[in-house]
């Protein structure tokens, strides 16, 4: 029985032949023209004037927090339903933490919910976009503009999406993103942020490089990290850039065909291919189970699954169940019904970018059986 694994990543002869070429050059670790260019290209495809590439989406993360100067009594407000890395900038700065829960049916932040939360202490809004559409990034940019807030937008995920035709990652004051291996482009580990603000930009260069002095190189001017990614990366990185379109492009027929072969199960939910805003990008192929006499969870599934060959993941554990945050006394209320929900019940499905039809095909057929109301 053949083993289909959840994602691998796509790499092509021109993408070793490039990484080769940065080998040759000897310019290997963190300087070189290939990080440059990589920092020019990719801002340039979002919509940004600078970009500032980093070691992964978290590093990212930390430096567009600092960026924001946050004091004793700032707060943060961040999605429930969304990966760990969004709540460790508040902590690492020892900032009050908001969390907002998740909408039903696109898995984003819930507007309604966010404005609830929002007091004249909100200094940060990190707005992720999960899974596969965009969260309303759009109007979260005009609540943030009229109430001086820094709006982050999390676009680790999103890389090629679109609200209305804009880019993802063009609302943010600062907006992040990851490279890591399932991503739409993939530098191995990476990440890197993108901002119209020159004063943003050259802060975040200092912070990603242990903020060494200007006059004195080892008298340090802030706590910075070294965040710094690799020009060997960076290579890879504006390789995988030049066919972006056509990844965001295969993505979406991928994922047409399993909501094609999975729709008209009623046990199930599979988002469609798109909404009012935006097309689906089906970064994951994301399954809600939506019947719960079927007495079968997400984690029953994975191990079920697992048994024909088929390789899933869960969905995010969110943030008030995170027994480290529990320590942290940030949550006043336990009524995140939504995101308890999805986290029991959602998992996804293999989504590599060259996965076969037939493949597609099978995994269809054995949710299909396994997702059936015996009597």
């Amino acid at each position: 029985m053949k083993f289909i694994p959840v994602n691998k990543p796509l790499l092509t002869k021109s993408d070793l032949i490039s990484v080769n070429k940065t080998f040759k050059s000897g310019w290997i670790s963190s300087s070189g023209k290939e990080i440059i260019n990589f920092e020019k290209n990719f801002s340039t495809f979002v919509g940004h004037k600078y970009g500032i590439a980093v070691a992964n989406g978290t590093a990212a993360l930390d430096i567009a927090v600092k960026l924001a100067n946050l004091k004793k009594g700032d707060e943060i407000i961040i999605p429930n339903f969304t990966i760990i890395s969004n709540a460790l900038p508040a902590i690492k700065e020892k900032i009050k933490l908001k969390v907002v829960d998740c909408d039903k049916k696109d898995w984003n932040l819930n507007l309604e919910n966010l404005k609830k939360k929002i007091t004249k202490n909100t200094k940060v809004i990190i707005a992720t976009h999960i899974y596969n559409f965009p969260c309303r990034v759009d109007i979260i940019r005009k609540i943030c503009d009229k109430k001086k807030i820094l709006l982050i937008e999390d676009c680790a995920e999103a890389v090629g999406q679109k609200i209305n035709n804009k880019k993802c990652g063009s609302f943010g004051h600062v907006s992040i993103f990851s490279f890591y291996a399932n991503k739409q482009i993939t530098t191995g580990e990476g990440g890197m942020l993108t901002t119209n603000s020159r004063v943003y930009c050259e802060k975040a260069k200092s912070l990603r490089n242990l903020s060494f002095g200007k006059k004195n190189r080892f008298d340090h001017s802030d706590i910075g990290w070294n965040y710094r990614i690799t020009n060997v990366q960076a290579s890879l990185g504006n390789n995988q850039l030049k066919r972006i379109n056509k990844i965001v492009k295969k993505r979406h027929e991928n994922g047409q065909l399993y909501y094609e072969r999975l729709k008209k199960n009623k046990n199930i939910f599979i988002q469609p291919p798109k909404n009012k805003i935006s097309k689906n990008i089906y970064w994951v192929i994301a399954i809600l189970i939506t019947n719960k006499q079927l007495k079968i969870d997400a984690l029953k599934a994975s191990k079920i699954l697992r048994k024909y060959g088929i390789e899933t993941r869960p969905f995010f554990w969110p943030m008030h169940k995170q027994k480290i945050l529990k320590n942290y006394n940030f949550y006043r209320s336990n009524n995140y019904k939504n995101s308890d929900y999805i986290s029991k019940y959602g998992f996804y499905l293999p989504s590599s970018l060259d996965i076969k039809v037939s493949e597609i095909n099978y995994i269809c057929k054995i949710v299909n059986k396994i997702f059936v109301l015996k009597n």
